[in-house]
């Protein structure tokens, strides 16, 4: 399992450094929630988008900041709601009488890392403002396009149990989201942590960066040299075509969910230190990067059936490779 093209050793050594580095950092913030921290920084780094629904309370904003702390790049939080407008989010082009000219003024969205909390509040046309800037990385305001920096993130947050006031994204929106998860609730040595310490109001706050964000791009750059088999590539096809096919799925993974596939593969195994990707990896990521690709049919919903439930199964139903040199250590 070799290429020419495919990460060395070295670069696959400090790969996983940085990386580490970066979890340990945010963990400052985000107590026992290490699995959720790596994927955050793999979404990151695989130069994706980040939806996190959980519960209130839970520190979805909470991450979201210690993760932009961690950077040294900028950072805003767009805090979505009904009465938001596109230009709120984009900017906006204003006469400048003194010039006699036309002048384009930035929204929020022109930083490295963006937050948009609540992104479920507001109104589908301020959310489809997210379209084009979240898929091709530049905004067009009145006829001319404005490029975003690089790199750059959007993490959402959303409420899943408060629907009054809220707006449903729609599958062309979640689709752009490279990875959907949960923060959950911290398990009891955590919480115990926490409350030990309920003088620090703000944990994101402390944190002091500890890379940069030509470091992010240089490891986005090592990422895409992580070598994939063939194998591993038929893996995803048919977990793709067995999705569309599934009991219960009106909508299954779609090509750009098959690139999303390979592309968190590659930064996570650089991350374990691997030049490769294995059906594991796979394995691992399919809940985050499949659960918001996957849309059940009504009868799904009445029968009380959750997309996480339809995707074990579906996982469980798709044979993985079987070559030697694809088990994990």
């Amino acid at each position: 399992m070799t290429s020419d093209l495919s990460l060395s050793h070295v670069d696959a050594t400090w790969f996983a450094e940085q990386v580490e580095a970066m979890t340990a950092n945010i963990e400052k913030a985000v107590l026992g929630k290490r699995h959720v921290v790596r994927l955050a920084l793999t979404c990151m780094i695989s130069g994706g988008h980040l939806l996190l629904e959980d519960f209130p309370g839970t520190g979805k904003t909470m991450l979201a900041r210690a993760l932009a702390n961690t950077i040294e790049s900028s950072h805003a939080r767009i805090q979505f709601t009904p009465d938001l407008l596109p230009s709120d989010v984009t900017g906006v082009t204003v006469y400048d009488q003194h010039r006699g000219t036309f002048e384009f003024h930035r929204g929020p969205i022109f930083h490295h890392l963006v937050l948009a909390d609540e992104i479920n509040r507001a109104s589908p046309k301020t959310q489809s403002a997210l379209l084009e800037v979240m898929e091709e990385g530049h905004v067009t305001v009145d006829g001319v396009t404005h490029p975003v920096p690089t790199p750059f993130m959007v993490i959402a947050t959303q409420n899943p149990i408060e629907q009054a006031g809220t707006y449903r994204l729609p599958e062309a929106q979640l689709d752009r989201f490279l990875m959907k998860t949960s923060v959950g609730y911290p398990d009891a040595a955590s919480t115990e942590e926490l409350l030990m310490n309920s003088a620090v109001r703000d944990r994101a706050s402390l944190i002091r960066p500890v890379t940069t964000g030509a470091t992010i791009t240089r490891l986005a750059q090592l990422a895409d040299t992580v070598y994939v088999d063939r194998a591993v590539v038929r893996y995803v096809r048919e977990i793709a075509e067995a999705s569309r096919d599934a009991e219960h799925v009106k909508l299954g993974l779609s090509a750009r969910g098959c690139l999303a596939f390979i592309r968190v593969a590659k930064t996570w195994a650089a991350a374990e230190g691997r030049s490769h990707v294995i059906p594991h990896d796979i394995r691992l990521l399919a809940e985050p990067v499949l659960c918001h690709r996957v849309l059940l049919g009504a009868e799904a919903a009445f029968a009380g059936i959750s997309v996480a439930e339809v995707v074990d199964e579906l996982m469980g139903s798709v044979r993985p490779p079987e070559d030697r040199s694809f088990v994990s250590a």
